[in-house]
This record gives C-alpha cells, sequence and structure tokens, in this order.
C-alpha cells in the first residue's frame, strides 16, 4: 500500500515537472492494513511540494485525499516553504483524519461482565472509542447524559470512605467546578495523606483561584469504579478493562485510542508567515484530552487556556477552513494563536469535543502594560499610556462564518463555542451555537475591539456554570482596577482611557441570544465601547457592569429586561428605543449614563418603577403587538407602540447556519411564552423548568387548595426530570412566596425567577396540606 500511494505521487510530480500551472497530487489512505497507522502519507506529499518550491515552482498545490481514514503519528504540519496549498478531502462523510491508533486484541473474560486485553506497546490513550463510539473512562458517578456537570457528579466523588476501596488511587483525575461556578479545575491524585485525603496536582486551568465546589465533582480513572457498560480502564501493565454492551461482538469490534494532541498544525514565523493555505472536505476525529497541560492566563479575564487545538494555525495570512467536520476531540478544536490575519473557518459542523470550538488568542507581547490575574493592576505612573496595539502578534480581520457548533466543553467549562482574546476585527456571523457549559461567545477583554457578532443563534447556555450570559465578555483592561474607588478616580482623570485598548467600537446585532441560567447578553466589569442593537434576547435581557460608552438600542427582551450593575457617574452609555417586559434591574449606580429613556415597557407597573428611578421620561407601556410570537416570529406589526418610541423595525427570524446541510442538522431554540404584559392570558397555563404552573384565578382553584386568597401558582404537572420535582415541589402544590415577597400570580414569580435565576439556587414557599413549606430550589 505505501508503495502504490509513492508511486501515485511520483507520478503525479513527474507528468507536471517544473510547470507553472497547477499542481495535483491524490493521496490514498493506507490505514486499510491493521497496524500500518499510514506514517506522513500526507506529509510525504507536502515534503515534496517544498522540493518543488525549491525549484521556484510556485503554482498553487493541491492535495487530494482520497476515501477513507488517514491515521496520524505525528501532526501534519504545513509551513511557509509549502506556498500556496489546498489540502481537499472527498467530503466529510468519506475522508477522515484521526489522531488515534486502532488496535487488534485478544479480549478474555475477566470477572463478571468485564473483559481485559494487553496492548503491545507503551502508548498510553484517553479516549477509547469502540465501533467509532466513545466510551466512557471508569468514573464515579456514572455517566448520565441528562446528570449535569459532566454527566453526572456527586459530592463524595474524593470521600476518604470511598478512597478507601481504591487500591491504587495515583492517576486518578478530580474534575471540579469553581466554588463561584465560574468554569472548573481538573486535578492528578498524587497520592493519599495520612488522614486518607487525596494529594492532588493540578488545579491551573481558572484564572479565579477559589476552593472546589463541595457538590459539582467528578472522579474518573478509577479501576474500582468500572461498575457500569461502556465503561474503560487502562492499567500500568497496559492491560485495557472493558465492560461492552450485551449486543456487541467484542474480538471483532473496530477499537481505537487517542494519541494525537494536534492533526495539522499550519504555522510559519513572523518574518516568513503561511500564506494561502485552504482545508476543505475533510472530517478530523480522535485527539487527546489537553486539561493537564500547561495553561497561561488570559490576562484578567476569568480564563487559563492551553494554546493548542486539533487544527493550530499561527502566523499565517489567508487561510481558509471549510465544510469540514471536527468531533471526538479532547481539547480545543480550531486555535488561532498570535499574528493571523484573513483567516476564514466557514460551514463546518463542530460538534462533541472537549474544551471549546473555535478560539483567537493573541500574544500578551502585543498588549501594553497587561496585567494576568483579576487583583493585579499597572500603577498609573508606571503605565504605557499608548494607545492600541505593542506590536502586531495577534489575530485581526478574519471571519467565522455558517458553522454548527453544539455540545463541546464536554470536560472544560471555562470554554466558548467561539473565544476572543486579545485580537481585532473578528466577525462571527451566522453560527448556531448550543449546548454549551458556558457562553457561547465569549470575549475576553477589550484589546482592541472592532468585533462583529451578528446574525447567530446562540441558546442553551451556561449549563454547567453560573452568572454569565450566552454572550459573554470582561473588559479589565488598563484602566479597570479591583479597587472601585481607586477606579473612578482614574478614569475621572484621563476619561477617554477605556479606549486605550477597546480602540475599537464592537458592534453585536442582529442575534438571537437564549440563557435560562444567566443573561442572554453579559457585558461584565469594565466592557466598553459596545454597540449592541437589533438583537432578540429570549430569557435573560442585557446586563452592563461597570464599562463605558455602550449604546444598547433597537432590541427586544423577552419576560425580562435591562440590568445596569455598577455603573459609574459619567459612563456615557445609552439605552433607549428598546422593547423590555420588566423594570430595569439597577445594582449600585452612581448615576443613569448619557441617556436611558424612549423604551416600551410591557405593562404600567415596570414603566413607573422605572420612572420613580428618574429616568424614562418619554417611555411608554403597552403590547409590542409581534406579529407572531408563539413562532417565534417577534417582528413588530405596525400599529406597535413601539413605533411611537423610536423603534426601527428589523426582521427577527434570520439568524444562524444558512448552510443548507448544517442548516437541516441545526436546532433552534424553544421560544418562550410571554409571561408578562398587558396582553398576557393570565387564565393561561405556562412551561416552566419542566412543570405546567398556572396562576390561581378562580374561588374553585382557591377552595381546592385550602388557600385564604385567591392567588399564587398552582403545580399542575411535572415532568420526570424537572427540577421543581428535584426540589421537593409535587403537583398541587401552590407556590404563594419567593425570599422577597408573596407572589400573587405567573408574573410575580417570573420576575423573581429573573433576578434571581442566574445564582442557580434560590428560596420558595410552597402551600401544601394547609401549611406552607420552605423549599429551596436548584435550576441546574
Amino acid at each position: 500500500m505505501r508503495a502504490t500511494q509513492a508511486l501515485l505521487v511520483l507520478l503525479c510530480f513527474m507528468l507536471m515537472g517544473c510547470d507553472s500551472s497547477e499542481m495535483e497530487i491524490y493521496v490514498r489512505p493506507n490505514s486499510d492494513t491493521v497496524g500500518d497507522t499510514g506514517v506522513n502519507s500526507i506529509q510525504e506529499a507536502l515534503d515534496e511540494i517544498a522540493v518543488l518550491r525549491e525549484k521556484n515552482n510556485m503554482a498553487l498545490a493541491t492535495i487530494t485525499l482520497g476515501k477513507g481514514e488517514y491515521r496520524l503519528n505525528t501532526p501534519v504540519r504545513i509551513g511557509p516553504e509549502h506556498g500556496a496549498v489546498k489540502l481537499i478531502g472527498e467530503g466529510t462523510e468519506n475522508t477522515v483524519i484521526k489522531g488515534s491508533r486502532r488496535y487488534s486484541l485478544k479480549w478474555t473474560k475477566y470477572k463478571g461482565s468485564v473483559y481485559v486485553a494487553p496492548i503491545v506497546g507503551q502508548e498510553r490513550f484517553d479516549q477509547l472509542f469502540i465501533n467509532g463510539k466513545r466510551q466512557i473512562l471508569a468514573r464515579y458517578p456514572d455517566y448520565d447524559e441528562n446528570g449535569g456537570h459532566w454527566q453526572g457528579y456527586a459530592a463524595d466523588a474524593i470521600d476518604p470512605k470511598r478512597i478507601e476501596k481504591w487500591q491504587h488511587p495515583q492517576g486518578a483525575i478530580l474534575h471540579v467546578m469553581h466554588q463561584g461556578e465560574w468554569g472548573g479545575f481538573h486535578y492528578k491524585v498524587e497520592g493519599i495523606d495520612k488522614d486518607g485525603s487525596v494529594l492532588l496536582s493540578g488545579g491551573h486551568q481558572n484564572n479565579r483561584p477559589s476552593a472546589m465546589h463541595e457538590t459539582y465533582r467528578m472522579v474518573e480513572n478509577v479501576f474500582e469504579e468500572l461498575d457500569s457498560e461502556g465503561e474503560w480502564f487502562l492499567d500500568a501493565e497496559q492491560n485495557l478493562y472493558y465492560w461492552p454492551p450485551k449486543d456487541l461482538d467484542l474480538q471483532n469490534a473496530k477499537v481505537e485510542g487517542t494519541l494525537q494532541k494536534c492533526l495539522v498544525n499550519v504555522q510559519g514565523t513572523k518574518d516568513n508567515s503561511v500564506k494561502d493555505v485552504s482545508i476543505e472536505g475533510i472530517r478530523f476525529e480522535h485527539t487527546q484530552r489537553t486539561f493537564m497541560e500547561a495553561y497561561e492566563p488570559l490576562l484578567r479575564s476569568d480564563w487559563t487556556m492551553y494554546r493548542g487545538g486539533s487544527v493550530f494555525l499561527q502566523n499565517t495570512e489567508e487561510v481558509a477552513i471549510k465544510n469540514c467536520e471536527f468531533t471526538a476531540l479532547g481539547g480545543n478544536v480550531i486555535f488561532v494563536s498570535d499574528y493571523n490575519r484573513n483567516v476564514v473557518i466557514s460551514d463546518n459542523h463542530i460538534h462533541d469535543c472537549g474544551a471549546s470550538g473555535i478560539a483567537f488568542v493573541g500574544s500578551p507581547k502585543a498588549v501594553r502594560s497587561p496585567s494576568f490575574q483579576y487583583n493585579e493592576y499597572v500603577p498609573l505612573n508606571e503605565m504605557d499610556t499608548l494607545i492600541g496595539p505593542k506590536t502586531d502578534d495577534y489575530p485581526s480581520d478574519c471571519l467565522v462564518e455558517n458553522n454548527l457548533i453544539h455540545h463541546i466543553g464536554r470536560i472544560e467549562k471555562q470554554t466558548a463555542g467561539v473565544e476572543i482574546a486579545m485580537a481585532m476585527n473578528i466577525t462571527v456571523r451566522h453560527n448556531s451555537i448550543y449546548e454549551v457549559p458556558r457562553a457561547g461567545i465569549n470575549i475576553g477583554d477589550g484589546t482592541w475591539g472592532g468585533h462583529t457578532i451578528s446574525f447567530n443563534d446562540v441558546f442553551n447556555t451556561v449549563l454547567e456554570s453560573g452568572d454569565h450570559g450566552a454572550f459573554n465578555s470582561w473588559g479589565r483592561d488598563r484602566f479597570w482596577h479591583p479597587n472601585r474607588n481607586t477606579m473612578d478616580s482614574i478614569v475621572t482623570m484621563h476619561p477617554e482611557m477605556p479606549k486605550w485598548d477597546a480602540v475599537y467600537t464592537t458592534e453585536i446585532f442582529n442575534n438571537r441570544f437564549r440563557c435560562d441560567h444567566g443573561w442572554d447578553i453579559d457585558l461584565d466589569d469594565g466592557s466598553s465601547n459596545y454597540n449592541i442593537y437589533n438583537n432578540v434576547c429570549l430569557n435573560g435581557g442585557i446586563k452592563l457592569r461597570e464599562g463605558f460608552f455602550r449604546t444598547v438600542e433597537n432590541n427586544i427582551m423577552i419576560n425580562n429586561g435591562f440590568h445596569p450593575h455598577v455603573w459609574f457617574k459619567n459612563s456615557g452609555d445609552i439605552f433607549r428605543h428598546n422593547i423590555v417586559f420588566t423594570e430595569h434591574k439597577d445594582i449600585r449606580l452612581q448615576g443613569w449614563g448619557a441617556e436611558v429613556d424612549y423604551n416600551l415597557f410591557g405593562d404600567d407597573e415596570a414603566l413607573q418603577i422605572s420612572q420613580k428611578n428618574g429616568v424614562g421620561a418619554h417611555s411608554v407601556s403597552g403590547s409590542p403587538r409581534f406579529k407572531e410570537a408563539a413562532t417565534g416570529n417577534f417582528d413588530v406589526s405596525d400599529d406597535s407602540p413601539a413605533l411611537q418610541i423610536g423603534f426601527e423595525p428589523f426582521e427577527t427570524q434570520n439568524v444562524g447556519v444558512n448552510n443548507e446541510k448544517l442548516k437541516a442538522l441545526a436546532k433552534t431554540p424553544e421560544i418562550p411564552r410571554l409571561f408578562f404584559g398587558s396582553q398576557v392570558d393570565r387564565s393561561a397555563t405556562f412551561q416552566w423548568l419542566g412543570a405546567e404552573i398556572k396562576s390561581i384565578e378562580t374561588m374553585a382553584e382557591r377552595s381546592a387548595a385550602g388557600l385564604s386568597k385567591t392567588a399564587g401558582i398552582l403545580v399542575l404537572s411535572l415532568d420526570d426530570t424537572s427540577v421543581l420535582r428535584k426540589s421537593g415541589i409535587a403537583v398541587g402544590d401552590v407556590i404563594v412566596a419567593s425570599e422577597e415577597e408573596e407572589l400573587d400570580n405567573v408574573s410575580d414569580l417570573m420576575k423573581f425567577y429573573q433576578n434571581n435565576n442566574w445564582k442557580g439556587q434560590f428560596d420558595l414557599v410552597i402551600f401544601r396540606n394547609q401549611k406552607k413549606l420552605p423549599i429551596h430550589l436548584k435550576t441546574k
């Protein structure tokens, strides 16, 4: 097979010689023979291209990969010496590049349902695939796709009583959430101390140090926890233990273990960048997990991050990654590092991977007076006060378009569908992003702005973390100081200082966001110089904290509203011409910015509460008169009162992927019922957290529940997986109060819920059997 491949490559070059016309090389896979890993088959073609480049043949070279699997012993490396290159597969169903080895194993019965087979050699894989399906590294608690954090968590994951059962605890891996649920930590067990507690190494994967979360914990790579179907364990002597499904023909099964962290490395130097490379029509699979690799802080954001991915770009220009599929990868998928210009990542399907989907991360060398941790700050008298980047070591003028990204962050929780840090002018448009543990799209700092976030559909976010948004940003740039008074005085002396790093305005427009565990749009800790307009926010509303120069106008916030947090006296912020359903939920404001007015509120009560705060003199209340809210069409009708306050109609459903193939695969968010506003049917039933509820409206309902007044929220039914059921609420209960006040109807409950849901937990009072009972409700 290798000889055939080499002959094909040689024949192609002989036919082309040194002609300046386009070169085309056809490479066949050589992975048909078990144990033959196809060493450098793609790389050999690239090496031949490099030889021709030395002979001054600069023609475009196309490497076509035939149908089959290409297994890599080392990453494919594309450098500046290769010139303009296309690496083209025959479609994601046909051409697959893998970072795994296939093993031919002889299985014998070990004990019970567990089988064992020896692995020849010293290779250590950390992901196992049987007949193409990822298997479960022996863990506690057992895997449950609907089990929440890590698909199952337990407070006693490393309890000394449990550890006593482990004969060889060294090498066990602990995954645990940050105490504030701001991402997670990962540790390796090095041993056991004299009191039976574990000795750990690691925990460097988060930029906000904290104690471990007491509940959200999972431990894996423990032989004694191999106790359910699909679990496996590789011991120190290279014996693979596995509990196969009953219907699996194990002796003839296809067994693969991951060995590579990177599959394709496109990397030049500052003086000689890689130019004009295209990667298309390939499925990328099977890389190792990278959570124990060296991480680096991304300035003062909450992130530390491994600078690597299954496809890695550094010092490139005009690189395109199109029409590919990325799945079953252990770490980051596509990582664009340091200097890169005009990178296009489009029409890809990214799913079921361990860390972030697409990351643009520049070098701290390009940042003036950088700080690297929340409480760090360069004193003003020592600070570089020039505006903008110091060097060009950062991604700029790049495009992320028409990608379907879901079920990423399966192991690492401080992750995003698209991550942007220390970058400029990144465009993210027409992507569908969902089923993620934290943000769908995250911007880690203000350096250097100019980003465009548009026409994306982002939902089912912040599923395994807290205090975050479907879109999230931080802005802890040079002006930002952890001491509020110090920051206030510095910016008062230098009012343009927030734009020293956030040089160009970032625009967020025509997106649809939904976050059920935080805010739909969350501009946190100093995020500055934003223009936010024409967005539909389906649940969490919009939050702005601490920053400057933000304009929020012409947005629709369903069942929620505006959350201004910790504003400065002269922030320059503007909030106008928006449709909101609730009063402004302000926290610790020194002032209301440049303008907060001309907004449409869902009802008079919300309007009056906001006007008591001295804003909204020209705002009005009433039904926005959406054309067909039940189907997600929130376009306003021609007679909408929103038009009276300057709202400009826009199309609300042209979001998400437009690629027809991906569009057919993509999910869309649940469209909410309207809880608030003058047109809400008070007798209607509503779905909430897996329950059907309604307001107590009749004497019959009041009498049946034994209530002293016609008020409260009746629980009509509960799904088996409802968080209300898990918290102790039963069918027939009536929710009558919150932590703050009595709840008379569904609208009251939803106002309390929207104010407190970001915490992940809160308290309610129910009425059952003629008694009031406290209920502690966890929403995740």
